[in-house]
């Protein structure tokens, strides 16, 4: 792990949509403070990786080893506080003792995650006292993260419910019931109200909603459907991306897909994806772990050539199809729950965008000769 990694992992640990950083690192060797911990006098002493591990949520000992060895766990005795004396870097192996501060320094400022209000164009579907359903356009990030704290969809909820006294865009019991990544377009899900969070969150924890998804992926299926199960985890050697594991290991989260052959184009395939579970980047992962991966998923190395012509004129037909979709080619095509006030099925559709048309006209046209 790089010390840029440990930067954004220690600072922005698990962003949902694992994206990249574009923080500003503070001049001249400035550190700022991001967390603070004061040990307990009755604390027995106790390596500062393994005491750390236990008193900060969801840091691993492993990352806080590598920001100990990095310079960036300071600690200073209560011996040295009585003194006047700064805080000091210590290694991974430093026993902490009652009175201790221990405080996290990295070179960039913390950031604020608070969601304020930001006037942005919001296409809504549905909406009624408890909920709307919302279509989210390719590019648009879902929740603030590293590099993204504005212009999100969050903020573009904020903005439409401003008026509603009782939405609060920083309470977590209101708002995207789920998500889906910053390059995927498709409908999403707000409640509005706490009952309507906890009953639609209950319906996606026991795989009551019904979603599928529209992808092109490069190859050809023997089969016209078929059912992928594999754990999903983070890939050891590449924290933006994630990875398969096998379904009865310990590792990642239990992960099953669906999918159904739509059209076939020789050399990519369309199809429908069903997911019985919403993990980060699951139909990626999937698709890449049996040999499909998304067309123009440069994550998961859809953006090579990997089926078809060696000749000048293909290798120009693929770079002129990711020019017209620089994107994963995959759209949240459909979207049904129960209404948690009405009980009545919801059920809502949205067409394929603009770019993934274009591109499937394209092979449409390569297949007929045209």
């Amino acid at each position: 792990m790089t010390v840029d990694e440990l930067r954004d992992d220690m600072d922005m640990l698990d962003d949902p949509e694992l994206q990249d950083t574009a923080g500003d690192l503070a001049p001249d060797g400035q550190l700022y403070e991001h967390f603070r911990l004061e040990v307990d006098h009755g604390q027995v002493p106790l390596r500062i990786d393994k005491y750390l591990s236990e008193h900060m949520q969801h840091q691993t000992r492993n990352r806080i080893q590598a920001a100990a060895d990095a310079g960036f766990i300071h600690v200073c005795t209560a011996e040295e506080q009585r003194r006047g004396l700064p805080a000091k870097p210590v290694k991974s192996n430093y026993k902490v003792r009652p009175g201790d501060v221990i405080t996290l320094m990295l070179d960039r400022p913390h950031f604020d995650t608070t969601i304020e209000p930001e006037d942005i164009p919001l296409d809504v579907r549905y909406e009624d006292d408890a909920l709307m359903v919302i279509y989210k356009p390719a590019g648009m990030v879902v929740h603030p993260g590293c590099g993204n704290f504005h212009g999100t969809l969050v903020h573009a909820i904020a903005w439409h419910l401003r008026n509603l006294p009782s939405y609060d865009p920083n309470d977590p019991q209101v708002g995207l019931v789920h998500r889906i990544d910053k390059d995927t377009s498709g409908l999403l899900v707000v409640a509005k109200t706490p009952e309507a969070k906890t009953s639609l969150g209950k319906q996606f924890f026991h795989h009551e909603t019904h979603r599928s998804y529209v992808a092109l992926v490069w190859g050809n299926f023997v089969e016209d459907e078929g059912r992928i199960e594999g754990n999903i985890g983070r890939d050891v050697r590449d924290r933006l991306r994630m990875d398969v594991f096998p379904p009865d290991s310990d590792t990642g989260k239990p992960a099953i897909t669906h999918y159904r052959v739509l059209e076939r184009y020789g050399y990519t395939t369309l199809v429908e994806c069903r997911l019985e579970t919403g993990r980060t980047h699951q139909i990626r992962a999937h698709m890449k772990h049996i040999g499909h991966p998304l067309f123009a998923d440069e994550r998961y190395g859809g953006c090579e050539i990997l089926r078809g012509e060696r000749t000048a004129s293909y290798k120009a037909y693929i770079q002129n199809c990711f020019k017209l979709c620089p994107r994963q080619m995959l759209h949240a095509r459909t979207l049904g729950f129960k209404h948690p006030v009405t009980g009545e099925q919801m059920d809502f559709t949205s067409d394929l965008p603009s770019d993934m048309l274009a591109v499937i006209e394209k092979w449409r046209k390569r297949l007929q000769g045209s």
